[in-house]
């Protein structure tokens, strides 16, 4: 699978050069234009590499950097900055960032340190956040831990593997059959009210009114979509 990147970048003509030229390169490439989309993008899914602005509009390039870092994320991130003096560039490497380049930069070196970011994080070591909030709700993939409104929500190992599941597939309509087979590892296809019961009850524990469900919602005919 090509190498998912997204640019963080205010300047419309730099955004679509960096774009056009990594899309060319093979990888498949998002981009956000201030620093308040780029926080929701980058937590919303994963990306193998991240290149940010310093300087944008919303919440800057150095803040995004140390939340990520906070929620656990450990994608290479590039930051990109106009200015050239050292200290900037130890703020920026202390706030989390894994490389640092000045513009005007020479788009074969910026190629050059993606290729080496990407190398050095290895297939399968760059991730999305581990902690996620969804209103009230927040959910610490790492520790298990699932809070609503401040308290504890107990769930079973099965439950929530099957939020995980639904949380890291946020917004796409999941079928019983697949979720059978990626949470419960079925190959056949025993009944399908395993998943129905499952889902009632992890909506009576993580929903405000589970009978009118916000957060999992059945696709009629389909299955379960979970809607951030």
């Amino acid at each position: 699978m090509n190498a998912r990147i997204l640019i963080v970048e205010d300047e419309a003509g730099l955004a679509r050069t960096l774009k056009d030229r990594l899309q060319k390169e093979g990888y498949a490439v998002s981009t956000a234009r201030d620093g308040n989309a780029g926080m929701d993008a980058a937590t919303r899914e994963p990306f193998d590499l991240l290149i940010l602005d310093v300087m944008l509009p919303g919440q800057d390039g150095l803040t995004i950097c140390q939340k990520l870092r906070q929620l656990g994320s450990n994608a290479p991130i590039l930051m990109l900055t106009a200015r050239r003096q050292t200290m900037d560039k130890v703020i920026g490497l202390r706030s989390g960032a894994d490389d640092y380049l000045a513009k005007p930069f020479n788009m074969v070196e910026l190629l050059a340190r993606i290729d080496a970011l990407l190398r050095r994080a290895g297939p399968g070591k760059t991730s999305g956040p581990v902690r996620y909030q969804f209103g009230d709700l927040q959910i610490d993939i790492r520790s298990t831990e699932v809070t609503r409104e401040g308290r504890a929500v107990a769930l079973s190992a099965k439950e929530f593997q099957l939020l995980r599941y639904f949380v890291e597939h946020r917004g796409a309509t999941l079928s019983r059959d697949e979720l059978l087979r990626e949470v419960w590892g079925y190959g056949g296809q025993p009944s399908t009210r395993t998943v129905d019961v499952h889902v009632a009850w992890l909506r009576q524990k993580i929903e405000k009114d589970p009978k009118n469900p916000q957060l999992i919602l059945t696709v009629v005919g389909l299955g379960y979509k979970f809607v951030a």
